[in-house]
């Protein structure tokens, strides 16, 4: 039975990290892939930029059910650095992403358990310097309102962290704009009280939308 994951979270800009111990160094990169082609392709990049490193330990997880993964302890002892890895990419509900660890060994053994932390902090430290983007279900419309009602929605917006994607003015001002999908109604029902029903919402389309801190990527 496939597991049921409460979001689906994408990379949109890749991220680099990194974590010593006892003079081993860890080194992880993270990226988003969508086939397993495009995993491999990134193991060998990485491979031959760290082509001195001792291991280039890797996982990925592919597909919105996380249907396929993969992970390579790459000459570590079993389950001490793929897995983990793994581990980290499901736990931060990430899909479409592979991270690569590349280790520089220092000399002095870590231990099992040392070896399944340092790849796992690695790994995350990673994933905290890329831009995540979380997928919803939305609505994308277009609002038509007077230059009064304009200042109201924005505030409504604003406090709401609704996303306004473009303003444009002319006798009217005419707003592109994105909700999830759970919300719209309320937030519709709101600019209209506001606004003393004189805003008009329309071009009403169910749309899937990425959205990260900074950034909206209608899918």
């Amino acid at each position: 039975m496939t597991k049921e994951y409460e979001s689906e979270k994408i990379i949109i800009e890749p991220g680099i990290g990194e974590y010593t111990e006892k003079k081993s160094r860890f080194i992880a990169e993270a990226r988003y892939v969508q086939t397993e082609e495009e995993a491999a392709a990134f193991v060998s990049e990485i491979k031959k930029k760290y082509w001195d490193a001792r291991h280039n330990c890797m996982a990925f997880v592919l597909g919105a059910k996380r249907d396929t993964m993969r992970f390579s302890d790459d000459g570590e002892p079993s389950g001490t650095a793929g897995k983990p890895i793994l581990d980290v990419i499901l736990g931060n509900q990430i899909t479409n992403a592979a991270i690569v660890v590349t280790r520089y060994f220092g000399g002095v053994l870590l231990g099992t358990g040392g070896l399944v932390r340092a790849y796992q902090k690695a790994a995350q430290e990673a994933l905290e310097n890329s831009t995540v983007a979380e997928k919803f279900s939305g609505i994308q419309c277009r609002i038509v309102t007077d230059y009064n009602g304009l200042g109201k929605i924005q505030f409504l917006a604003g406090q709401e962290g609704i996303p306004l994607l473009d303003i444009r003015y002319s006798d009217t001002v005419e707003i592109d704009m994105v909700c999830e999908a759970a919300r719209f109604d309320v937030f519709k029902k709101r600019v209209t009280d506001i606004t003393a029903a004189k805003a008009r919402f329309g071009n009403e389309e169910p749309v899937g939308f990425y959205r990260s801190r900074d950034e909206i990527m209608i899918i």
